[in-house]
């Protein structure tokens, strides 16, 4: 008896092994939003939290009436659920989260950096990133929203930065020029509301291309980098105009 079990064991472990926190997708969208679809063409992403992998991160786009492929505004359901189980333990609704029109939603995002605010409390990211895909115009955007768990709910603290943003002109053959910024986050030191601030790194390159002699020869000039802190204020960390995503 003892081997039979044994080998039933074995047997089931591949069907454990291969189970996905993606097969609970759409048990999640009508618990939290009944009658609510999902938004195939900007897919559903879910990941273990690294930091506490008893429980799982997910972002739920959905769709809203009088979307197009091009053009729309989807609704974000934002959870955190128990890994073993799929049970909710968390989550935010934002309406109108997601927007897209002459740029289109490529991917969701979760980030696990260990974003440590407090010595007790952690956040996650959801990352959204955007492109145009257009070869004389591109342009491409990735943008950071970060929450934090408080019981049965999630708050955003902080919303929209955008840590790439990259665009340019070019005639499709070589002559054009070409920007790309990048972000990085630190921690730093904590304020009297305990909070880390958010020290963010920008690193900015310009990229001028042109035929020589026959060639397309690109000269490439890097500013400076330059860091910005971002304090913790009622609640949030304040993106600066020049660094928040918009549309």
């Amino acid at each position: 008896m003892k081997r039979t079990l044994f080998g039933l064991a074995l047997a089931c472990a591949p069907l454990l092994a291969h189970a996905s926190c993606e097969d609970n997708f759409a048990r999640w969208t009508q618990q939290l939003q009944p009658g609510r679809a999902l938004d195939q063409d900007r897919a559903a992403v879910c990941k273990a939290w690294p930091a506490n992998e008893a429980l799982t991160i997910a972002a739920l786009p959905l769709t809203r009436p009088g979307n197009t492929d091009i053009q729309g505004t989807d609704d974000l359901e934002v959870l955190v659920a128990d890994t073993a189980t799929g049970a909710i333990v968390a989550h935010r609704f934002e309406k109108s989260a997601l927007q897209f029109d002459a740029v289109a939603i490529r991917d969701l995002v979760i980030d696990t950096a260990p974003y440590q605010l407090t010595p007790q409390l952690r956040a996650f990211g959801i990352r959204v990133d955007y492109d145009n895909m257009s070869r004389a115009s591109p342009y491409e955007a990735k943008a950071l929203s970060l929450y934090v768990m408080e019981g049965a709910r999630l708050r955003k603290v902080l919303g929209g930065l955008t840590v790439k943003e990259s665009g340019g002109e070019w005639d499709e053959n070589c002559a054009g020029t070409r920007h790309e910024t990048e972000r990085t986050l630190a921690m730093g030191a904590a304020d009297k509301s305990g909070y880390a601030a958010l020290r963010v790194t920008s690193k900015t390159d310009t990229t001028v291309s042109a035929l020589t002699a026959g060639n397309c020869v690109d000269h490439t000039k890097t500013a400076k980098p330059s860091i910005a802190t971002l304090p913790y204020r009622d609640g949030r960390y304040e993106v600066p105009k020049d660094m928040r995503y918009s549309d």
